[in-house]
C-alpha cells in the first residue's frame, strides 16, 4: 500500500503541459500500484478541503483501499488552503499536496497534478462538493470497461442542476451551442464539453503537448489527446455551502478563446501551420488586432484633426492616433495573441520591455511600409491602392514575426 512517509509538499513540475506515458517513478510497480490519480485543485477552499478529502477518502477506502492517490494543487490561497491540506496528510496517508507560486489557472493546476501523479488513470473533481463524489465509481467502472474517457454530465439521464438562476442556465446552453457550430468535432462528441468532473486514461493523452485557457480543461483532452471510447455518467451539479464562487465573466471570454485557439490548431489551419512550421493561428489573432487598430486609428484622426471637432493640425493629430493603435494593438496582443508567454511574464517591467520593444517594431515596420509603397508604386504596379496592400502585407508580417521573436520570446520565460 503506498503512503506518504512525510507531510512534504510536492515539487511543481516546470516545463511544456504534457503527460508522461509511464507514471513517475513506475519502474518496478506491483500489483499494489496506483489505479487512479485524483487531481483536486483549489484557491480559497479552507473551509471545504477537509471535509472533501475526508469524503474523498472514505469512498475509495472502501471501493479501491491503498490503490489511490488525491493530489491537492493549491495556487497558493491567500486563506492557506494548501497548509491546511498539508497537515491532513499524516491522517489519511493517500494524500499529497502541492502549492503553486509561479502559476495560476485551473486547467493548468489539473495537468501540472496529473504531471505527479502515479496513476494508470487520472481524475479530476472540484475542491468545494459541487462535483458530487458518489459519482466517482460509476466513472472508475466505465474506464474499467474500456472506456478512455469517463466524464460526469450535467446533461444525459440522472443529470442536472441544483437551483442555476435561468441567466446561468442560458449561458451554459449558449456556450454549449457556440462551441458546437466552432468545434462541432470535439464538443459534438460530449453532451457536457464544460463539465470539470472526469476521469481519462493515462495512455489516452501521454505525450500530448496541452495549451488550456481558462477552466475547460476538458475540451483540450478530447481535442489533443487519442480518446476513442466515451463514456457518459449522469449527475447533479449542486451549489456550494462554504466558500465564494469562482464563475465570472472572464470564464466565458476564456471560453471562447479556447475554442478559437483548439480552432486554429486541430483543423485544416493547424495542419497547415504544421507543414509549413508557420504559426499561422497566431498569425491570424495578430491580424485581426492589426485590424482592430485601423478603426482606433481612424477615430482618433478624426477627433483630433477635423475641423468640426478638435481641429488640430494634421501631422501632430496623426502620430498621436498612430500611437494610440499602437498601444491598443499592445493590449490585445498581449491579452489574446501572445497570452500563453504573457501569463507567464506578469511583472510590470516585463510588460513595459515588451511594450517599448513593439513600439519600436511598428514604427519600424511603418517605415518599411512607407519604402515599399514608393517601390511598388513607381517600379512595378502603378496602382497607388494594389501598391499599398502589397506593403500593408509585407509590413504586417515583419510586425508579427519580429515580435514574435523579440518581442514576446517563449525563450525568456522563467
Amino acid at each position: 500500500m503506498k503512503t506518504n512517509s512525510s507531510n512534504s509538499l510536492l515539487t511543481v513540475p516546470t516545463g511544456p503541459l504534457k503527460i508522461s506515458e509511464l507514471p513517475p517513478n513506475s519502474v518496478g510497480i506491483n500489483d499494489e500500484s496506483i489505479h487512479l490519480s485524483l487531481v483536486i485543485p483549489t484557491y480559497k477552499e479552507r473551509d471545504n478541503i477537509k471535509n472533501v478529502v475526508n469524503i474523498l477518502s472514505q469512498l475509495l477506502d472502501e471501493s479501491i483501499p491503498g490503490h489511490y492517490e488525491l493530489i491537492v494543487v493549491d495556487d497558493d490561497s491567500p486563506d492557506r488552503t494548501w497548509e491546511i491540506a498539508q497537515s491532513l496528510t499524516t491522517e489519511y496517508p493517500q494524500l499529497r499536496v502541492m502549492r503553486r507560486q509561479q502559476e495560476r489557472g485551473l486547467s493548468s493546476a489539473v495537468i501540472r497534478g496529473w504531471q505527479a501523479a502515479t496513476g494508470n488513470v487520472l481524475g479530476v473533481i472540484d475542491g468545494d462538493l459541487q462535483h458530487p463524489p458518489e459519482v466517482l465509481m460509476q466513472l472508475l467502472r466505465s474506464v474499467e470497461q474500456g472506456a478512455d474517457l469517463a466524464v460526469a454530465s450535467r446533461h444525459v439521464d440522472g443529470g442536472g442542476v441544483s437551483s442555476w438562476s435561468i441567466v446561468r442556465r442560458i449561458l451554459s446552453r449558449g456556450a454549449q451551442l457556440l462551441g458546437l457550430v466552432i468545434l462541432p468535432g470535439v464538443l459534438g462528441r460530449v453532451s457536457d464539453p464544460m463539465s470539470g468532473y472526469f476521469m481519462v486514461r493515462r495512455s489516452a493523452i501521454a505525450n500530448a503537448t496541452l495549451n488550456p485557457v481558462g477552466y475547460k480543461i476538458l475540451l483540450e483532452v478530447i481535442g489533443r489527446g487519442k480518446v476513442d471510447q466515451v463514456a457518459e455518467v449522469g449527475y447533479v451539479f449542486c451549489e456550494r455551502k462554504e466558500g465564494e464562487s469562482k464563475v465570472t465573466w472572464k470564464q466565458y471570454v476564456d471560453y471562447i478563446h479556447h475554442l478559437v485557439r483548439l480552432r486554429l490548431s486541430t483543423g485544416r489551419v493547424g495542419r497547415l501551420n504544421r507543414k509549413v512550421n508557420f504559426p499561422v493561428g497566431r498569425f491570424v489573432r495578430f491580424g485581426l488586432v492589426g485590424f482592430s487598430g485601423v478603426f482606433v486609428d481612424m477615430a482618433i484622426l478624426y477627433l483630433l484633426s477635423d475641423p468640426t471637432t478638435l481641429a488640430w493640425p494634421l501631422t501632430r493629430s496623426k502620430i498621436l492616433a498612430g500611437e494610440i493603435a499602437i498601444l491598443n494593438n499592445f493590449f490585445w496582443n498581449d491579452a489574446w495573441t501572445f497570452a500563453d508567454v504573457s501569463a507567464r511574464q506578469q511583472e510590470w517591467q516585463q510588460r513595459l520591455k515588451r511594450f517599448v520593444k513593439f513600439n519600436a517594431i511598428c514604427l519600424a515596420g511603418l517605415v518599411l511600409n512607407v519604402l515599399i509603397l514608393n517601390l511598388v508604386f513607381n517600379f512595378l504596379i502603378p496602382n497607388r491602392y494594389i501598391a499599398n496592400f502589397i506593403a500593408i502585407a509585407v509590413a504586417t508580417v515583419w510586425n508579427f514575426w519580429i515580435n514574435l521573436k523579440l518581442s514576446w520570446r517563449v525563450t525568456d520565460v522563467k
